[in-house]
């Protein structure tokens, strides 16, 4: 609770003033803004006195080596496909074959190619170090997976809110109708499990999450798709996330780490000793 309360306040005290700026100014307090939980999650575990936590951070940090690279390599297939079936459904809506396409500019508006593929790319390395420091296991620890991802998903899905009314950003696009708005932050919770099992299945590498979050940030912004296609993709992320839950069941619902997650850690560290 201490966390979240923190990253929310060290995030939105830079994000709500960016509401009320030029467009160049809110850039550069959104990026500061977006920094802030790994700062937070950062502090948690050197300030932690535990060694077991801070070689944990470390180990996930470089720990290159426990990246499982077929998993990542899976998990950015099936957004992909999550991303085509989208797009095929949508058609019955009446949406166009040309989403199957780049568009030609990134939302952000006002900062530029390079700037809006900067804070992308920041994006899916800053906020994983935060999210995945120390913030996923903090609750991990208290309850199993399935409901630490909708807890997390939750979460971190609102933690984006400011940004819906900071001009320039791609929240702030979608103000045109509160259906979108509304189908951006539900979206957040079913890509909630899927990145928690990216994580899981790579041993708890921030590498890997970084990959996979890169890999839907390029999609979401660079895909052609409508935004109406993106409310019809809320579903098919859902269905996808519920089959990776029933196909790891047990990744989701034991609870041998509840409670005793450093000591897991603790054991991990000695074997590799």
């Amino acid at each position: 609770m201490l966390f979240f309360a923190l990253a929310y306040l060290f995030t939105w005290i830079f994000w709500v003033p960016a509401i009320f700026v030029s467009e160049d100014v809110g850039a550069g307090l959104m990026v500061i803004g977006l920094i802030a939980p790994a700062v937070v999650s950062t502090v948690f575990v050197l300030v932690s006195g535990s060694d077991v936590l801070k070689q944990d951070l470390k180990n996930k940090l470089i720990g290159f080596y426990k990246v499982k690279w077929r998993n990542v390599f899976w998990a950015v297939i099936i957004f992909a496909g999550i991303v085509v079936c989208s797009i095929l459904l949508s058609l019955a809506f009446g949406q166009s074959l040309d989403q199957f396409s780049f568009a030609e500019d990134f939302s952000f508006t006002g900062v530029g190619v390079g700037s809006a593929l900067i804070t992308i790319t920041l994006a899916s390395i800053i906020e994983e170090v935060g999210w995945k420091g120390y913030c996923e296991d903090s609750i991990g620890n208290y309850m199993n997976w399935f409901w630490e991802s909708m807890v997390f998903g939750t979460l971190w899905s609102f933690w984006h809110f400011p940004l819906i009314f900071i001009k320039g950003t791609y929240q702030a696009g979608l103000m045109v109708n509160s259906l979108y708005v509304v189908n951006f932050f539900i979206s957040g919770i079913p890509l909630g499990f899927i990145i928690t099992w990216v994580y899981l299945v790579s041993d708890r590498s921030i590498l890997a999450c970084m990959i996979f979050h890169l890999f839907v940030n390029f999609m979401q912004e660079k895909i052609a798709m409508t935004p109406e296609t993106k409310c019809v993709e809320t579903i098919v992320v859902t269905v996808a996330a519920a089959v990776i839950v029933l196909a790891n069941k047990d990744l989701f619902f034991e609870t041998r780490h509840v409670g005793r997650l450093l000591e897991t850690l603790s054991g991990g560290q000695e074997e590799r000793s």
